[in-house]
């Protein structure tokens, strides 16, 4: 009988054997993103080394992994895994083996980053961050001749392609039949977005969104008088708004003279818009099509807009421009919005 208080020779031969076939962990070494050159960075990340660094103070205390790990991504890390989606708008798998990490850690980051841009509020401000009255004159009329009078941003929409949903599959399909999440945009002179609307499914039309109480309360907010003829209007697509007093439409059959004059005015200034979603999608190319539930791919509908806004601050260099044309069936003018267009159009245009 073995005494008690020895241990067994076979144990002991047991964990000898187990220890000399164990394999210590080989965690390779993290690479310093931010040592590359700013064209290695610009193209895949869509932003230079100082930007990065900017992004990664103002983003570090909502996506930091809060441990003690010694080799847990770093918030510089995360942030540029998410960037790399956006901007390729490729796979998970492929942004995983590229930046050699695991699928699910991808996904984790993108909704990481997601979350924490929904929260910087101060990159998305209607009408902007200057006087209404100082962007009227000097932004829209002199700084890009277009000559259109007291106009403080232009509005348009725009479809982002996602994946069949499996719940209300049908709401999602808009009139050029893919399913799609309808985007609403409002930017200003200076190429920045300045509110976006991207929650509704592809089937609802442009001026249901525009008509939303949020979008109105938004644009109406403020002083009483602040959209009047006299200080400022939004600037909008015939076949997609209705002409209302804060939101000027061109002429549906122009007669010679000044309505002719009005709309050609009304289609320079409102290319602002159309060109802003262009340099949106061109730049972000996950946009062209998204794998996601609706919920996900309307919160990184939300996060490249402000990406786009900090870029568009920071003079990031930017991809050429694709611009888009929609064409549906124009909604019937209100009455009030055409008084208001004949009044600028006989005081500015005739």
């Amino acid at each position: 009988m073995g005494c008690p208080f020895m241990r067994n020779p076979i144990d002991i031969e047991a964990e000898l054997i187990h220890a000399a076939l164990r394999q210590e962990r080989v965690l390779r070494p993290r690479v310093d993103i931010l040592s590359f050159p700013d064209e290695y960075l610009i193209e895949r990340y869509r932003f230079s080394s100082q930007s990065l660094t900017y992004l990664n103070n103002i983003l570090w205390p909502f996506i930091g992994n809060i441990t003690h790990r010694e080799h847990a991504l770093k918030s510089e890390q995360i942030l540029c895994i998410a960037l790399r989606f956006f901007a390729s708008g490729s796979f998970l798998y492929n942004i995983s083996d590229a930046e050699n990490i695991g699928k699910a850690t991808v996904c984790r980051a993108v909704r990481k980053v997601c979350l924490a841009f929904k929260r910087l509020h101060n990159f998305v401000v209607f009408p902007g961050h200057k006087p209404v009255n100082v962007r009227c004159l000097t932004e829209f009329v002199i700084r890009y001749f277009a000559g259109f009078p007291n106009v403080i941003g232009c509005i348009d929409g725009t479809q982002i392609p996602i994946t069949a949903p499996s719940v209300i599959e049908g709401d999602y399909v808009n009139r050029k039949s893919f399913h799609s999440i309808s985007v609403q945009i409002i930017c200003d002179a200076a190429h920045l977005i300045t509110n976006v609307e991207a929650k509704w499914p592809g089937s609802v039309h442009d001026s249901r969104i525009f008509g939303s109480p949020l979008i109105l309360l938004s644009v109406s907010s403020g002083s009483q008088n602040m959209f009047t003829v006299n200080s400022g209007e939004c600037v909008g697509h015939l076949s997609l708004y209705p002409c209302l007093p804060l939101l000027m439409t061109p002429y549906p059959d122009p007669e010679q003279g000044p309505q002719q004059r009005f709309n050609i005015t009304h289609s320079r200034t409102r290319a602002r818009v159309e060109m802003t979603i262009g340099v949106l999608k061109a730049t972000f190319h996950c946009l062209r099509k998204l794998r996601v539930t609706p919920e996900r791919a309307c919160n990184i509908i939300v996060a490249c807009v402000v990406l786009h806004n900090i870029a568009t601050i920071r003079g990031e260099q930017r991809p050429p421009i694709l611009i888009e044309n929609d064409d549906p069936i124009p909604p019937a003018d209100v009455l009030d919005g055409r008084a208001v267009r004949d009044t600028i159009c006989r005081n500015h245009f005739a």
